[in-house]
């Protein structure tokens, strides 16, 4: 509901994805983010990781041949309207399923999946694999 933010959608990039034996915590750019056993860990264009629960991911995200689906290798995620908006000053966003919070600075974009699922990304990496769309 925010004037500010502006629809985008996610531009089909393969990442590199495992998935977790045990639950854990990884360690992203934003900050700390808990995960469970079975939840896919991404990486992405520059590095980045980041963790995402099974059933978001298997809704989200295609395997890229030769990988099979539910097993480690290249994905790719299925498109996906979003809400972005680009932020002028440091925020902090709470995760959904009390997996944490993370930390953006100015300059990055609050991105807005569903009602309760947001990420923070940074303008560079928003800028190759997101595009706006108004």
């Amino acid at each position: 509901e925010d004037r500010a933010a502006r629809r985008a959608r996610k531009r089909a990039v393969e990442v590199q994805v495992d998935f977790a034996a045990t639950g854990g915590t990884l360690s992203t750019m934003e900050g700390p983010v808990t995960y469970s056993a079975g939840d896919a860990l991404l990486t992405g264009t520059e590095g980045e990781r980041w963790p995402v629960a099974r059933d978001t991911f298997d809704l989200n995200y295609a395997p890229v041949a030769p990988t099979r689906p539910g097993k480690p290798g290249r994905y790719r995620k299925r498109p996906l309207i979003v809400w972005a908006k680009l932020m002028t000053e440091a925020f902090d966003v709470t995760l959904d399923r009390d997996r944490r919070s993370l930390r953006g600075e100015p300059g990055d974009w609050l991105v807005q999946y569903a009602p309760a699922d947001f990420s923070v990304v940074s303008a560079r990496i928003f800028a190759q694999t997101y595009e706006l769309l108004d």
